[in-house]
């Protein structure tokens, strides 16, 4: 099925068929061309008549969105500070649940290990 919507710069789309993420980066009406970038990268130029023919449908940005973007630095990106993990964080034990889970887990297990009646 095609689809007849314009190309919109900055959108991510989906190749329904292939399963694809790519984003619009560029589009030129008079011209009749539309740059894509996927996800990895990768940069493609389609021509307007081989947009429409493709079946697509808007997609939200992926979680990570740098991967097509090289050397990002993780200050560029905005995440507060504070939240970066390193080596350490993940040597010491995990922390234990609260015992009102433990219980609760606990109950549930008894209740699995009842008698069965027989008519």
């Amino acid at each position: 099925m095609a689809t007849r919507m314009l190309p919109e710069i900055g959108q991510w789309y989906t190749h329904r068929d292939k399963g694809q993420m790519f984003q619009v980066v560029a589009f030129d009406p008079d011209e009749g061309s539309v740059e894509i970038q996927d996800f990895d990268g990768d940069v493609d130029e389609l021509d307007l008549d081989t947009w429409y023919e493709m079946p697509l449908e808007a997609a939200e940005a992926p979680e990570d969105w740098t991967g097509p973007v090289d050397d990002v630095e993780p200050d560029d990106l905005g995440y507060a500070s504070g939240t970066e993990m390193n080596a350490r964080d993940w040597r010491g034990p995990l922390d234990e649940f609260p015992a009102q889970i433990q219980e609760a887990v606990e109950a549930d297990d008894s209740d699995d290990e009842s008698p069965a009646t027989t008519h």
